[in-house]
């Protein structure tokens, strides 16, 4: 009786990667588990931002357009609703156990931007819906140049200061809630990296304030009198 010929078996070779000291920290399965949930993050911020745009779009139009200010307030009180959607599904991201990604800390910066700049992106939204759609009064603009121009810049500067405190508040937050180093480095560098923003718009309220534009002075000149 002749011996049943060895069925040769598939084995599937998965690489390990390790950190400094030598522990696994992860394997190829895992980095595509990884990728893919960083995928899903950012295609959530994107909706996050089409949305927004969508609802104020659709809240101003009906406002100055269609007259139906009752409408408007519920597509505009739905804005916000949108960073709600945001931060539950980074929660939930995380909390089911996946390792931290830089599309986590992408989403604590949006967030965070969100908080600081948001209403005054809706009211300016609001200014140019109203002065094309309802002959209302051109939207503001910041001051042309002089000390007023230096005075905005640095508010706009200790707007992205905040901004950039409430996001790492945010990720410290997350730090502290996984309390798990290996699964939380990319968030710690994503806050590091994230403090070159306020350092790098450091140079604008510097420049208008060290150098300050001239402004055109629109008072007319003094006639002077015949002798």
């Amino acid at each position: 009786m002749s011996a049943l010929p060895a069925t040769p078996s598939v084995l599937r070779h998965t690489r390990t990667y390790k950190d400094v000291d030598g522990f696994i920290i992860a394997d190829d399965d895992g980095r595509s588990a990884m990728a893919k949930a960083g995928r899903v993050i950012v295609a959530v911020i994107i909706g996050c931002e089409i949305g927004f745009w969508i609802l104020l779009g659709l809240g101003l139009l009906t406002r100055y357009k269609l007259r139906r200010r009752a409408l408007s307030n519920v597509f505009l009180i739905a804005v916000p609703l949108i960073d709600v959607v945001l931060l539950a599904a980074t929660v939930i991201d995380l909390r089911s156990g996946g390792t931290a990604e830089w599309t986590h800390g992408l989403a604590a910066a949006y967030l965070a931007y969100s908080i600081v700049f948001g209403h005054r992106t809706i009211r300016w939204a609001d200014q140019v819906a109203a002065h094309r759609l309802s002959g209302g009064p051109p939207p503001w603009k910041p001051p042309a140049g002089g000390m007023a121009r230096a005075k905005y810049e640095w508010g706009m500067w200790l707007r992205i200061v905040l901004a950039y405190g409430i996001a790492c508040a945010l990720l410290g937050s997350a730090i502290w809630f996984i309390d798990d180093p290996s699964r939380t480095a990319a968030l710690t560098d994503f806050m590091l990296g994230l403090a070159r923003v306020p350092v790098i718009a450091l140079l604008w309220p510097l420049s208008y304030t060290l150098f300050p534009k001239k402004t055109r002075d629109k008072t007319p000149p003094t006639p002077t009198p015949h002798a």
